[in-house]
């Protein structure tokens, strides 16, 4: 048995009834159960649609995301999230970057490594490395003044502790950030990279060993065996290249707003939703939001 998951930008609420009416009646699936009024829908199927992505591209023309998934098992006891341009709306070290004076260079490599153009260490070694000099005050006035949250956040960490899930935040950007997002969203830990910093200022160098791909990947075999679960009992939720690891291996691996080469890697794709889809995704409805 599957389940079929359309939604949209809560913003804009414009999913069609006629629409998810077509598409079940196309693929002869069950009752459609509205999870949010014109917002997100759903419908079982007996089989997995072999047309399934040439749908699913149509769909991305009106604004709509589709996901076909196993219905056994979907609602998860842990969320795996990366951090920038995922549970944040920026990439902190290119804001950082912007304080520093070479903004455009590191936006330029930030771009690429998350594309998966170029490696993820030595792109990261270069990038700080050209910050070096920077005063590290410049760190909170970033954190206050630049970074924003993804919409939906607060809510998807809310709802799923509240039905006991664990949230752990893994990031390849750095512990200065991600301990202020992570207790600012109710994260149950976080992990990432250390900027070295002598005499109030960044010296240009990287805390080893890096947290990269592998890291995420290790971080959740380490998390779920501590917590006497399954890697299928995660979701996990990132955008770059340096995710593809931790997604492939999590029972849900959500591409959210991914790069295009990641997201081709990924069968579960928002592009249009915010953080609040993966709640739908679990069959969370929008009455059962906390926050």
């Amino acid at each position: 048995m599957f389940i079929a998951t359309l939604l949209t930008n809560p913003a804009d609420g414009h999913l069609d009834p006629a629409l998810c009416e077509a598409l079940r009646n196309a693929w002869g699936g069950g009752h459609v159960d509205w999870l949010a009024p014109d917002e997100a829908a759903e419908f079982d199927l007996q089989a997995y649609p072999e047309n399934k992505w040439d749908v699913w591209a149509d769909l991305q023309k009106q604004g709509v995301d589709l996901v076909v998934q196993p219905a056994e098992g979907r609602r998860k006891k842990m969320l795996l999230a990366d951090m920038d341009s995922t549970m944040i709306q920026q990439e902190c070290i290119d804001e950082l970057a912007d304080e520093a004076g070479v903004g455009g260079r590191v936006k330029e490599i930030t771009a690429r490594a998350m594309n998966g153009e170029l490696d993820f260490e030595g792109a990261l070694i270069e990038r700080v490395g050209l910050m070096a000099g920077l005063d590290a005050a410049v760190i909170d006035k970033v954190l206050a003044e630049r970074i924003t949250f993804m919409p939906g956040g607060h809510t998807l960490l809310a709802t799923m502790k509240a039905h006991d899930g664990y949230a752990a935040l893994v990031s390849g950007g750095f512990t200065a950030f991600t301990a202020k997002v992570a207790a600012e969203l109710g994260f149950d830990e976080n992990r990432a990279n250390t900027m070295q910093i002598e005499g109030g200022k960044l010296t240009g160098a990287v805390g080893m060993p890096i947290l990269g791909r592998q890291a995420k990947v290790e971080a959740l075999h380490e998390i779920t065996t501590r917590l006497g679960i399954s890697t299928d009992d995660v979701i996990a939720v990132g955008d770059g290249a340096n995710d593809l690891g931790m997604l492939g291996l999590a029972g849900s691996g959500v591409a959210l707003h991914a790069k295009p080469a990641v997201a081709a890697e990924c069968d579960i794709r928002i592009n249009h939703g915010d953080l609040t889809a993966l709640l739908y995704l679990q069959g969370y409805g929008k009455a059962e939001f906390i926050g």
